[in-house]
């Protein structure tokens, strides 16, 4: 991440994966081969609680699909960071930044006044028994990666871990663009944002299809989104989950191979939506640019 005072920029943000949760890792990975997009079991994770499988994109970026492994232990469960994500298969929980400065977006972050934990070890173990290692730190004050994304720094090769077949599972989408993070109140959440990162004015709009108020920050992923009434789908997962991530947009190479359940225009540009209730979650694609 920059240091100095200049605005941030798209490829600022570098999106390293963005994690869909669930209490069954087959019921996540059926879900994405009814759309049409291949996945790949990761293995598990050290906490011997939770698994992975994951789709990769060319740019290096990952669906992350998580789940609770069948023998978790329950305290442990309960104890997880995502637990009421995991359980109440929440779909969309988490996303993160690939940081190669760790400490310096540390220090940065700190300066800005933003809560931020020092790097804490992390990994898991690959189903061909290659070992992963990385670091990770939490921004802001609330659930891991929900509002804030968190930052992950790798210890092990990252194409270990971002390639587990040695190249993408999926061609098709160039990567991940867009990262949509349900708010309470979209204001106070642009100003956090604002904190965070210098970032310029954002540009907002309605979506009533979609059932709510939008903004977004230039050319960044982040797009928040606060429900338009109580008693939406938005609003009804803000009461369950909290301020985290609702949907994700992917940039499709070859938008023609696949099915959209609907479409509506967001910020002069077309998102199609895969059907939510055949996927299980929301997640959107557009034209990669």
């Amino acid at each position: 991440m920059v240091l100095s005072a200049m605005l941030l920029q798209a490829s600022d943000f570098q999106i390293d994966h963005v994690t869909v949760a669930g209490s069954d890792i087959r019921k996540l990975q059926a879900g994405l081969a009814a759309i049409g997009i291949t996945s790949v079991y990761g293995g598990a994770h050290l906490n011997n609680t939770t698994e992975m499988a994951l789709a990769s994109l060319p740019d290096g970026a990952y669906l992350e699909l998580m789940a609770l492994r069948q023998n978790a232990d329950p305290h442990l469960a309960g104890q997880h960071v995502w637990a009421r994500f995991l359980k109440g298969d929440a779909g969309p929980c988490a996303w993160a930044l690939r940081e190669k400065n760790l400490s310096g977006e540390v220090k940065r972050l700190k300066a800005a006044g933003i809560a931020v934990s020092e790097p804490v070890a992390s990994g898991r173990e690959r189903p061909d028994g290659v070992r992963l290692d990385w670091q990770t730190s939490d921004v802001g004050e609330g659930v891991r990666g929900a509002f804030f994304p968190f930052l992950i720094h790798d210890l092990t090769s990252r194409d270990l871990r971002a390639f587990p077949q040695g190249k993408p599972s999926d061609g098709d989408f160039r990567g991940i663009s867009r990262v949509v993070i349900a708010v309470r109140d979209l204001d106070a959440a642009i100003a956090r944002y604002r904190q965070a990162y210098v970032l310029p004015e954002p540009i907002r709009q309605t979506d009533r299809s979609f059932g709510a108020r939008l903004a977004t920050f230039g050319g960044s992923p982040v797009v928040l989104a606060q429900p338009l009434d109580s008693a939406s789908w938005l609003s009804l997962r803000l009461d369950r989950f909290g301020e985290s991530p609702c949907a994700f947009v992917l940039a499709a190479v070859r938008p023609e191979r696949y099915q959209a359940q609907s479409r509506t225009s967001w910020f002069g540009g077309e998102i199609s939506w895969f059907d939510p209730e055949k996927l299980g979650w929301h997640l959107g694609f557009e034209k990669a640019m």
